[in-house]
């Protein structure tokens, strides 16, 4: 693995979490992302995505924990959360799920969605269906 996702593993030390450790982190205390990354040779927007998020953590200094999902635990995530779309970042206050950004967005529209899940005010923080309809 090179790039972007590469890097935000094993150069900015990023956990990669999977099993009993993704577990902790999902209902840990305090805010935290959880970097759903998908198939970086098959999805262009996963690199992007994956340079995007320090970037969004520098600018939320101490705001929230950042993770990535392991590969092999991405079904599973993306079941036990209702999220299909990849990549997403699914966003956690004290063990539930506050919101979810998916897809690369402009700047802004992460800075205001993001401010906008924290404060727990998020009018679009809307969870994926399966079926496609979406659920608050």
């Amino acid at each position: 693995m090179t790039g972007p996702l590469h890097r935000l593993i094993n150069e900015l030390d990023y956990p990669c979490l999977a099993g009993e450790k993704l577990a902790a982190f999902v209902t840990g205390p305090g805010a935290r992302v959880l970097f759903l990354s998908g198939d970086p040779a098959t999805n262009l927007e996963t690199n992007d995505v994956a340079a995007i998020l320090p970037e969004l953590v520098k600018a939320f200094p101490g705001r929230f924990k950042s993770a990535v999902v392991d590969r092999a635990e991405e079904d599973a995530t993306r079941e036990r959360f209702q999220v299909w779309p990849v990549p997403s970042l699914l966003f956690f206050q004290d063990g539930r799920m506050t919101g979810v950004i998916s897809k690369v967005r402009d700047w802004d529209d992460y800075l205001g969605e993001i401010h906008a899940i924290l404060q727990g005010t998020s009018a679009s923080a809307n969870i994926i269906a399966r079926d496609g309809s979406v659920r608050t």
